[in-house]
């Protein structure tokens, strides 16, 4: 059975009291799921400035019948409830809740719908919600229920803000609100232009990160007037000291002043180790770290990596979240619970207005406050974030080198 909608607060309701929180969840920001290659398309039927009915037109729900009288304003939220993944769908549906306190929003209710954490299920929860009235549809969670889920949006005319970060899912009216490795590389290029180094390398596995991770690097460097950088890939099952002795090759040409590691966990402490071995010390090479280092402390206590670059969220607005949080449902949030307060929040501010019947308008352009900080909904269905960067201490909590910035419009 679906949960219960969810409306709007009293405006009387408390709000709660703030504590510190550890960078360990902070810096989880979203799953890494469905990487594939970019191909985000122009959105149609206006979401940002919408004029065209909701519903109706060929492959369309059919046109609702209007309220017979006052009615609340419905957003749906497509979480696994219920699955493999069933254990998130409760705390991203607080997570949501709270967004809808935090907005101020009246006449507004949240429909949650079960995806079971499948395609089929997805695809079976926006249907249910279409046919329900929803003017936008927060989630689903992973690229393969995006996908299954976006035709019949598309067909309604209703936008989504799906969880995932599979850029392959940004356009037509879906965004796509976790965090992409995009966002991630070009925060670590825009530090490393403001510490004024010149050439970037990036060394990972085979596979769809590293080489989402190797594309973003090229336009990032192009953009910022670098060097070409240095990309090294390698089978995941490869000796490290091999791949170090690569990039080593590489540097030769021309010095490598900061490289990202495209893998964590014990594979980036061994590749840390052997840079040395192959002649680049750190210093003065500098490494960085993807959201895959999230939440493992043993790296911080790699002498390799002491100093290394990770790109998080912005700490003040993370503390805050997680306290709200908190405070309202006695435990810390999960790492996925800041994207669903994010495009909670994006989704009830398109349709505050109080007209129920109304086309979602999205913000598209300006700067939104989210858990993690900033973010911007851009017209291609992707999202800007302000990240932070972070340098890992041995034995301490990691500390902020560089604040949280918001990228200007025009980039992605």
């Amino acid at each position: 059975m679906d949960p219960r909608p969810v409306r709007a607060p009293a405006p009387t309701a408390p709000r709660p009291a703030r504590h510190a929180s550890r960078f360990g969840a902070a810096l989880a920001l979203a799953a890494l799921v469905g990487l594939a290659a970019c191909a985000p398309q122009a959105p149609q039927g206006g979401y940002g400035r919408p004029a065209a009915p909701l519903f109706g037109g060929a492959g369309g729900l059919g046109a609702p019948q209007p309220p017979a009288g006052p009615t609340n304003t419905k957003v749906a939220i497509l979480l696994p409830m219920s699955g493999p993944q069933g254990a998130l769908g409760p705390a991203m549906l607080n997570a949501a809740t709270l967004a809808l306190f935090d907005s101020g929003a009246r006449g507004v209710e949240l429909v949650p719908r079960d995806t079971t954490g499948s395609p089929g299920g997805a695809s079976e929860a926006v249907r249910s919600a279409l046919s329900d009235g929803a003017r936008v549809v927060v989630g689903p969670l992973t690229g393969p229920e995006t996908a299954a889920a976006a035709g019949q949006a598309r067909a309604a005319g209703v936008p989504v803000l799906a969880f995932t970060n599979d850029v392959d899912q940004g356009g037509s009216g879906v965004w796509v609100t976790g965090v992409t490795p995009s966002q991630q590389v070009r925060r670590l290029v825009a530090a490393a232009q403001s510490a004024g180094i010149r050439r970037i390398g990036l060394a990972g596995p085979d596979g769809a990160f590293t080489s989402r991770l190797a594309s973003a690097l090229r336009n990032a460097s192009r953009e910022a007037g670098l060097s070409a950088p240095a990309i090294v890939t390698y089978p995941s099952g490869a000796s490290r000291p091999q791949a170090a002795g690569q990039i080593a090759a590489q540097a030769g040409s021309e010095p490598i002043g900061l490289l990202i590691l495209a893998e964590g966990g014990p594979q980036a402490r061994e590749m840390a180790s052997a840079l040395a071995g192959a002649g680049l010390a750190s210093p003065p090479l500098r490494v960085a770290g993807t959201v895959l280092w999230a939440g493992d402390a043993s790296l911080a206590n790699e002498p390799a990596l002491a100093g290394a670059w990770v790109p998080g969220p912005d700490p003040a607005a993370r503390n805050g979240f997680e306290t709200r949080y908190a405070a309202a449902f006695g435990e810390r949030p999960p790492r996925l619970a800041a994207t669903a307060y994010d495009a909670t929040s994006a989704a009830v501010r398109s349709v505050r207005g109080g007209d129920p019947m109304a086309p979602a308008a999205l913000p598209l352009g300006e700067p939104l406050q989210g858990a993690d900080g900033a973010f911007r909904l851009l017209p291609n269905g992707q999202v800007q974030r302000a990240l932070a960067v972070y340098a890992l201490t041995p034995g301490a909590e990691p500390q902020v080198v560089e604040p949280a910035l918001l990228p200007g419009a025009a980039g992605s």
